[in-house]
C-alpha cells in the first residue's frame, strides 16, 4: 500500500489550524468564559463552562475563504427549564452581551453568537443537571480546554487534575489518577428559541466517544476526520449537507479500528460509507440516541452526498493501490486539492536515475496543534 506517511503529514500540518489560530480561540473562549465567571448577575445561575465542538474534539480544520476559527462555549446554569422558557434563559446574557460584545452577538435559535474580528464563539446555555452531574461538569477535567492532541487518554472521574507544565510537549499521556470508576454523563438540555422547547445534548459524551475511538485507531482517527472534512470543502465548495458534525458522525462509524494510516483510513471509510449506506441511514447521536444527527438530511441532498462519496472513494482505492509514490501523490492530490504536496516528477529513462519509486527522506512531525 502507498501509505505516503511524510505526505500525509505535511498534508495535515497544511489543514490543521494554525498557531496563531489556536491562540485567538484561547484568548476568545478564555476572555468570554473569565467574564461570565466575573459577572454579578449571571455568576450566581453559572454551574461551570466547558468547550465543546470540533476544536475540542480535535477535528477541526483550518478556515478558508478568510473566514474565522470558531468554538463553543457552553454555560452550564442552575435554571430549571420548566420554570423558564428558551426565550427568557437567553434574556438573561442579554445585558452581559450588551455590555461585553455590544453590536458583536447576534441571538440564534439554538445558541447566542458572538463575531469578534479574530474569532466567533458560539455561548451554548443549558437548564440545570442533575446533582450527580452538577459534581463531575465542576470537575477540572471537565472545564479545561486540553484537546486530543494534548492528552492522548481522557476520563471522567473525579479527583482528575493536570500539571501545571502539561502543554511543555505534545502528545502528553494523561495517566488516570484513581481506581475509580467513570462518571456516566446525561443529557443537557439546551433553549430551542424556534421551537420553544429544551432540547437533549450530551457533548460530552461526543467528546469521549472521539477519544476512545482515537486511541483505537492508533491516533489516526482525528486526522481522518479531518482529511474528508477537507475533501469535502475541495468537492463540495457551496458546503451542502451533510454538515460538519453529521458527517464526522458518519466518520467515526465508517471508520475501521486498527488502522496504521491516515492513507488506509480515509480509503477504508469512503468505502464503507459505499458498501454500508447507499440509502440514508438513522444515526443515532452518541449520549442522546434518540436523536438522529442526520435528520435534517433529506434523502435527495444524501443521494448527491453519496454520489460524491462513491467517486471519492474510487480516487482513493486508486491512490493506495498505486506502484509509485509519484501516481499515488498525484491521486491524493486529486482528492485533497494543492494542500496534499506535489511529488516531484519521476525521472526519465534518459536521465539513468530512479523512478517516481523515490521515497521523501525528511519527516515532518505532527505534535499537538500548539506546538506545530
Amino acid at each position: 500500500m502507498a501509505t505516503l506517511p511524510t505526505y500525509f503529514s505535511d498534508f495535515l500540518s497544511n489543514i490543521r489550524l494554525t498557531d496563531n489560530q489556536i491562540d485567538d480561540l484561547i484568548t476568545g473562549h478564555t476572555t468570554l468564559r473569565d467574564r461570565l465567571k466575573a459577572d454579578e448577575n449571571l455568576s450566581k445561575i453559572i454551574v461551570s463552562t466547558f468547550l465543546q465542538g470540533s476544536y475540542r474534539r480535535a477535528t477541526a480544520v483550518r478556515p478558508k475563504n478568510g473566514k474565522r476559527s470558531d468554538v463553543d462555549v457552553v454555560v452550564v446554569t442552575n435554571l430549571d427549564k420548566e420554570e423558564y422558557t428558551p426565550k427568557q434563559a437567553h434574556d438573561l446574557f442579554i445585558p452581559f452581551l450588551d455590555k461585553h460584545y455590544k453590536d458583536k452577538y447576534r441571538i440564534q435559535g439554538r445558541s447566542l453568537g458572538i463575531e469578534l474580528s479574530y474569532v466567533d464563539l458560539d455561548l451554548v446555555v443549558t437548564s440545570a443537571p442533575s446533582e450527580s452531574q452538577k459534581e463531575m461538569l465542576e470537575e477540572e477535567g471537565i472545564a479545561s480546554d486540553y484537546t486530543i492532541d494534548e492528552l492522548m487518554d481522557w476520563n471522567l472521574q473525579k479527583s482528575i487534575t493536570f500539571p501545571e507544565d502539561i502543554r511543555s510537549e505534545s502528545f502528553l499521556l494523561f495517566e488516570k489518577a484513581t481506581n475509580e470508576a467513570e462518571w456516566k454523563t446525561e443529557p443537557l438540555f439546551i433553549p430551542n428559541r424556534d421551537a420553544e422547547i429544551w432540547e437533549p445534548t450530551n457533548p460530552l459524551a461526543q467528546i469521549k466517544w472521539t477519544w476512545d475511538k482515537n486511541k483505537k485507531c492508533n491516533k489516526h482517527y482525528v486526522n481522518v476526520v479531518k482529511a474528508l472534512k477537507w475533501w469535502r470543502r475541495i468537492d463540495d465548495p457551496e458546503g451542502s449537507h451533510p454538515k460538519s458534525y453529521p458527517f464526522e458522525h458518519l466518520i467515526g462509524l465508517c471508520c475501521p479500528d486498527g488502522i496504521v494510516s491516515v492513507a488506509e483510513g480515509v480509503t477504508s471509510t469512503l468505502e464503507t460509507i459505499v458498501d454500508s449506506y447507499p440509502t440514508k441511514p438513522v444515526m443515532p447521536d452518541h449520549g442522546v440516541p434518540e436523536h438522529d444527527v442526520f435528520d435534517r438530511l433529506t434523502d435527495e441532498e444524501y443521494t448527491s452526498f453519496y454520489e460524491l462519496v462513491k467517486e471519492a472513494a474510487k480516487i482513493a482505492r486508486k491512490a493506495l493501490d498505486a506502484e509509485t509514490v509519484y501516481d499515488s501523490a498525484i491521486a491524493w492530490r486529486d482528492l485533497f486539492g494543492s494542500k496534499f504536496p506535489e511529488p516531484p516528477k519521476p525521472k526519465t529513462e534518459n536521465s539513468n536515475e530512479n523512478s517516481g519509486f523515490t521515497q521523501r527522506i525528511d519527516k515532518t512531525t505532527i505534535g499537538g496543534n500548539r506546538f506545530a
